[in-house]
């Protein structure tokens, strides 16, 4: 039976990159929807994707009266593909640090895997970050690893995949992710973990965006931490405590 599939991105500044994205998305596939979760972006992103909408049928936007964070646009995007009943949600960033052509790698091992992430991190992955946010990135994610035992050499990018039939059967529930930021990425791994998924890494090469600017502050070095830890502490002390 044909899987209906959702690709999604939550977008903030992405004037220079959201219709070239969009346009490649549906070139790969004009059988995919797409839903994009913009923050009422400062620069005219949402400008762009009300465009685009009467473009593209298959485009759902959400523009947001504000900056509510990356967090909260990420549990939008996976309850709209639950409430919709999409076989599979892939999700990634909307400034082609993540390559579109590997969407098509993700619905592959979405027939076997509950979960599926792209990795800079083991045989064949590749990151072309600057050489600062490489070591704080790699040893970061190496440092998670250990720290946790998710036994997964990437554990913070957004280029992922969920088989929602199998995730159902499993009563998986973002809401319950409690982590703020870019470390919801995290902890929504550790929490699948937990829920007994079975999860594919898969090596991808992970460009460092042309246009635009990182949204990555150094205060999230902190807040990751301040997560590792509790993480840590409720399951050494808390079973099931999802």
């Amino acid at each position: 039976m044909k899987k209906r599939i959702l690709i999604a991105t939550a977008t903030y500044n992405e004037v220079l990159n959201i219709e070239r994205l969009v346009k490649k998305i549906f070139k790969l596939n004009n059988q995919f929807n797409l839903f994009i979760v913009d923050d009422n972006s400062p620069d005219g992103t949402y400008l762009i994707l009300r465009k685009l909408s009467k473009e593209f049928k298959k485009l759902k936007i959400l523009i947001r009266n504000k900056k509510k964070g990356l967090n909260t646009a990420h549990v939008m995007i996976f309850n709209e593909a639950i409430k919709n009943k999409y076989d599979y949600l892939i999700t990634m960033d909307a400034d082609f640090s993540h390559d579109p052509n590997d969407i098509k790698k993700i619905i592959h091992y979405l027939d076997s895997f509950d979960f599926v992430i792209g990795s800079r991190y083991i045989k064949g992955g590749k990151s072309l970050m600057s050489f600062s946010r490489y070591i704080i990135s790699k040893y970061g994610n190496r440092f998670i690893k250990f720290f946790l035992n998710t036994k997964l050499s990437e554990n913070t990018t957004s280029f992922r995949g969920f088989n929602l039939n199998r995730l159902r059967k499993l009563k998986v529930d973002l809401n319950h992710i409690n982590s703020n930021g870019y470390s919801f990425f995290m902890e929504v791994i550790f929490y699948l973990i937990q829920k007994k998924c079975t999860i594919k890494e898969f090596p991808i090469v992970f460009k460092d965006r042309k246009h635009g600017i990182s949204k990555i502050s150094k205060v999230e070095i902190f807040r990751t931490l301040k997560n590792l830890f509790r993480l840590k502490f409720n399951s050494l002390f808390k079973r099931n405590f999802y």
